[in-house]
Protein backbone atom coordinates (compact mmCIF):
# COMPACT_ATOMS: atom_id res chain seq x y z
CA UNK A 1 0.00 0.00 0.00
CA UNK A 2 1.73 3.60 -1.09
CA UNK A 3 1.90 6.13 1.02
CA UNK A 4 -1.01 8.15 -1.04
CA UNK A 5 -3.54 5.17 -0.73
CA UNK A 6 -3.70 5.49 2.80
CA UNK A 7 -6.63 7.13 3.70
CA UNK A 8 -9.31 6.74 6.31
CA UNK A 9 -11.44 4.96 4.33
CA UNK A 10 -8.76 1.81 2.99
CA UNK A 11 -7.59 1.57 6.77
CA UNK A 12 -11.21 1.70 7.91
CA UNK A 13 -11.28 -1.42 5.54
CA UNK A 14 -8.48 -3.25 7.18
CA UNK A 15 -9.92 -3.09 10.82
CA UNK A 16 -11.29 -5.74 12.95
CA UNK A 17 -13.23 -3.15 15.37
CA UNK A 18 -12.48 -5.14 18.35
CA UNK A 19 -14.32 -5.79 22.20
CA UNK A 20 -13.01 -8.34 24.55
CA UNK A 21 -13.06 -6.21 27.66
CA UNK A 22 -14.65 -9.55 29.88
CA UNK A 23 -17.68 -7.30 31.43
CA UNK A 24 -19.03 -6.12 27.75
CA UNK A 25 -22.60 -6.32 27.65
CA UNK A 26 -25.05 -7.05 25.00
CA UNK A 27 -25.66 -3.63 24.60
CA UNK A 28 -21.49 -2.88 24.51
CA UNK A 29 -21.50 -5.26 21.72
CA UNK A 30 -24.68 -3.35 20.16
CA UNK A 31 -22.74 0.14 20.18
CA UNK A 32 -19.76 -1.41 18.91
CA UNK A 33 -21.48 -3.13 15.64
CA UNK A 34 -22.88 0.32 15.36
CA UNK A 35 -19.71 1.86 15.33
CA UNK A 36 -17.96 -0.34 13.01
CA UNK A 37 -21.01 0.44 10.31
CA UNK A 38 -20.64 4.13 10.67
CA UNK A 39 -16.71 3.79 10.42
CA UNK A 40 -16.53 1.39 7.65
CA UNK A 41 -14.67 -1.30 9.79
CA UNK A 42 -14.28 -4.82 8.08
CA UNK A 43 -15.41 -6.95 11.17
CA UNK A 44 -16.35 -6.38 14.87
CA UNK A 45 -14.12 -9.08 17.40
CA UNK A 46 -16.28 -10.43 20.21
CA UNK A 47 -15.66 -12.52 22.76
CA UNK A 48 -17.28 -16.22 21.98
CA UNK A 49 -20.22 -15.71 24.79
CA UNK A 50 -21.50 -12.84 22.92
CA UNK A 51 -22.21 -14.90 20.19
CA UNK A 52 -24.84 -15.08 18.28
CA UNK A 53 -25.11 -11.33 17.25
CA UNK A 54 -28.50 -10.80 17.02
CA UNK A 55 -30.36 -10.25 13.46
CA UNK A 56 -30.01 -6.45 12.86
CA UNK A 57 -27.78 -5.73 15.22
CA UNK A 58 -25.10 -5.89 12.73
CA UNK A 59 -24.71 -4.06 9.13
CA UNK A 60 -24.66 -6.94 6.35
CA UNK A 61 -20.77 -5.39 4.99
CA UNK A 62 -19.43 -6.08 8.52
CA UNK A 63 -18.01 -9.81 9.20
CA UNK A 64 -18.30 -11.29 12.81
CA UNK A 65 -14.59 -12.49 14.29
CA UNK A 66 -14.44 -13.74 17.43
CA UNK A 67 -11.25 -15.45 19.76
CA UNK A 68 -10.08 -18.43 20.96
CA UNK A 69 -8.40 -20.53 23.41
CA UNK A 70 -7.77 -16.47 24.93
CA UNK A 71 -5.89 -15.06 25.84
CA UNK A 72 -3.28 -17.61 27.06
CA UNK A 73 -3.54 -20.17 24.96
CA UNK A 74 -3.49 -22.88 27.56
CA UNK A 75 -5.93 -25.30 26.41
CA UNK A 76 -6.15 -28.85 25.13
CA UNK A 77 -6.50 -29.56 21.45
CA UNK A 78 -9.92 -30.62 21.56
CA UNK A 79 -10.88 -27.71 24.14
CA UNK A 80 -9.56 -25.09 21.16
CA UNK A 81 -11.10 -27.21 18.23
CA UNK A 82 -15.01 -27.03 19.97
CA UNK A 83 -14.41 -23.59 21.13
CA UNK A 84 -13.78 -22.10 17.39
CA UNK A 85 -16.26 -24.83 15.96
CA UNK A 86 -19.12 -23.42 18.57
CA UNK A 87 -18.17 -19.74 17.63
CA UNK A 88 -18.51 -20.68 13.69
CA UNK A 89 -21.65 -22.31 13.95
CA UNK A 90 -23.33 -19.16 16.23
CA UNK A 91 -22.25 -16.72 13.07
CA UNK A 92 -18.31 -16.09 13.17
CA UNK A 93 -16.76 -15.21 9.63
CA UNK A 94 -13.00 -15.65 11.31
CA UNK A 95 -11.49 -17.14 14.14
CA UNK A 96 -8.45 -15.46 16.52
CA UNK A 97 -6.90 -18.95 18.05
CA UNK A 98 -4.04 -17.79 20.55
CA UNK A 99 -1.11 -20.71 20.25
CA UNK A 100 -0.09 -22.74 22.86
CA UNK A 101 2.92 -20.68 24.15
CA UNK A 102 4.25 -23.23 26.18
CA UNK A 103 4.68 -25.58 23.12
CA UNK A 104 6.86 -22.71 21.24
CA UNK A 105 9.00 -21.85 24.62
CA UNK A 106 9.52 -25.91 24.27
CA UNK A 107 10.48 -25.77 20.23
CA UNK A 108 7.21 -28.35 19.92
CA UNK A 109 6.91 -27.57 16.64
CA UNK A 110 5.14 -30.69 15.90
CA UNK A 111 2.57 -30.24 18.28
CA UNK A 112 2.31 -26.54 17.37
CA UNK A 113 1.10 -27.21 14.16
CA UNK A 114 -1.36 -30.46 15.22
CA UNK A 115 -3.05 -27.97 17.08
CA UNK A 116 -3.35 -25.42 14.54
CA UNK A 117 -4.08 -27.73 12.30
CA UNK A 118 -7.13 -29.06 14.78
CA UNK A 119 -8.78 -26.23 15.02
CA UNK A 120 -8.68 -25.33 11.27
CA UNK A 121 -10.55 -28.20 11.04
CA UNK A 122 -13.47 -27.07 13.12
CA UNK A 123 -12.84 -23.65 11.35
CA UNK A 124 -13.45 -25.04 7.40
CA UNK A 125 -13.52 -22.48 4.69
CA UNK A 126 -14.97 -19.69 4.05
CA UNK A 127 -14.48 -19.05 7.61
CA UNK A 128 -11.09 -18.05 8.26
CA UNK A 129 -8.49 -18.56 11.11
CA UNK A 130 -6.14 -16.02 12.16
CA UNK A 131 -3.44 -17.52 14.61
CA UNK A 132 -2.31 -15.07 17.42
CA UNK A 133 1.86 -15.63 18.20
CA UNK A 134 2.27 -13.61 21.35
CA UNK A 135 5.16 -12.12 19.18
CA UNK A 136 6.21 -9.92 22.00
CA UNK A 137 6.73 -13.01 24.34
CA UNK A 138 8.77 -14.64 21.48
CA UNK A 139 12.16 -14.53 20.13
CA UNK A 140 12.44 -13.77 16.44
CA UNK A 141 13.53 -17.50 15.92
CA UNK A 142 10.15 -17.97 18.11
CA UNK A 143 8.27 -15.70 15.58
CA UNK A 144 9.35 -17.58 12.19
CA UNK A 145 8.65 -20.91 14.19
CA UNK A 146 5.03 -20.14 14.69
CA UNK A 147 4.24 -18.30 11.70
CA UNK A 148 6.23 -21.80 9.77
CA UNK A 149 3.78 -23.58 12.12
CA UNK A 150 0.47 -21.76 10.87
CA UNK A 151 0.57 -21.76 7.80
CA UNK A 152 1.51 -25.54 7.26
CA UNK A 153 -1.22 -26.00 9.57
CA UNK A 154 -3.63 -24.28 6.50
CA UNK A 155 -3.98 -20.92 8.63
CA UNK A 156 -5.00 -17.65 6.92
CA UNK A 157 -3.48 -15.23 9.08
CA UNK A 158 -0.55 -14.77 11.47
CA UNK A 159 -1.47 -12.12 13.81
CA UNK A 160 0.87 -10.59 16.68
CA UNK A 161 -0.75 -10.15 19.82
CA UNK A 162 -4.15 -10.59 21.94
CA UNK A 163 -3.28 -7.33 23.84
CA UNK A 164 -3.76 -9.03 26.78
CA UNK A 165 0.07 -10.13 27.38
CA UNK A 166 2.32 -7.93 29.99
CA UNK A 167 5.14 -8.66 27.66
CA UNK A 168 3.10 -5.92 25.36
CA UNK A 169 1.29 -6.02 21.76
CA UNK A 170 2.40 -5.31 18.36
CA UNK A 171 5.47 -3.99 16.96
CA UNK A 172 7.25 -2.95 13.43
CA UNK A 173 10.18 -4.99 13.90
CA UNK A 174 7.74 -8.43 14.29
CA UNK A 175 4.95 -7.53 12.06
CA UNK A 176 7.69 -7.35 9.62
CA UNK A 177 9.43 -10.77 10.47
CA UNK A 178 6.14 -12.23 10.87
CA UNK A 179 4.82 -10.74 6.83
CA UNK A 180 8.60 -11.94 5.74
CA UNK A 181 7.79 -15.50 6.53
CA UNK A 182 4.76 -15.60 5.70
CA UNK A 183 5.63 -13.90 1.86
CA UNK A 184 2.03 -12.93 1.08
CA UNK A 185 0.55 -16.51 1.14
CA UNK A 186 -1.22 -15.24 4.68
CA UNK A 187 -2.20 -12.69 5.60
CA UNK A 188 -0.50 -10.48 8.80
CA UNK A 189 -2.98 -8.61 11.74
CA UNK A 190 -1.44 -6.43 13.81
CA UNK A 191 -3.08 -6.02 17.24
CA UNK A 192 -2.46 -4.73 20.49
CA UNK A 193 -1.68 -0.84 21.43
CA UNK A 194 -2.22 0.44 17.73
CA UNK A 195 -3.39 3.56 19.32
CA UNK A 196 -2.56 6.26 16.59
CA UNK A 197 -3.15 7.22 13.22
CA UNK A 198 0.72 7.45 13.07
CA UNK A 199 1.27 3.69 14.71
CA UNK A 200 -1.88 1.97 12.31
CA UNK A 201 0.45 3.40 9.15
CA UNK A 202 3.85 2.21 10.77
CA UNK A 203 2.15 -1.13 11.07
CA UNK A 204 0.67 -1.29 7.18
CA UNK A 205 4.04 -0.24 5.97
CA UNK A 206 5.98 -3.09 7.88
CA UNK A 207 3.58 -5.71 6.26
CA UNK A 208 -0.04 -5.56 8.11
CA UNK A 209 -2.77 -6.53 6.11
CA UNK A 210 -4.98 -6.20 8.09
CA UNK A 211 -5.19 -4.26 11.89
CA UNK A 212 -7.36 -5.19 15.25
CA UNK A 213 -8.29 -1.71 16.73
CA UNK A 214 -10.07 -1.25 19.69
CA UNK A 215 -9.94 2.52 19.62
CA UNK A 216 -10.58 2.72 15.87
CA UNK A 217 -12.17 5.82 15.88
CA UNK A 218 -9.36 8.06 17.07
CA UNK A 219 -7.03 6.15 14.55
CA UNK A 220 -9.12 6.74 11.75
CA UNK A 221 -9.15 10.74 12.47
CA UNK A 222 -6.02 10.84 12.10
CA UNK A 223 -5.97 10.04 8.35
CA UNK A 224 -6.61 12.09 5.35
CA UNK A 225 -10.07 11.61 3.73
Amino acid sequence: MTASSITRETVARLVDHTLLKPEATAADVAALCAEAADLGAFSVCVSPSRLPIPPGVLAPAVKVATVCGFPSGAHHDAVKAAEAASSVEHGADEVDMVVDLALVKAGEWAAVTAQIAAVRAAVPAPALLKVIIESAALTDEEIVGSCRAAEQAGADFVKTSTGFHPSGGATEHAVRLMAETVGGRLGVKASGGIRTADAAVAMIRAGATRLGLSGTRAVLDGLPS
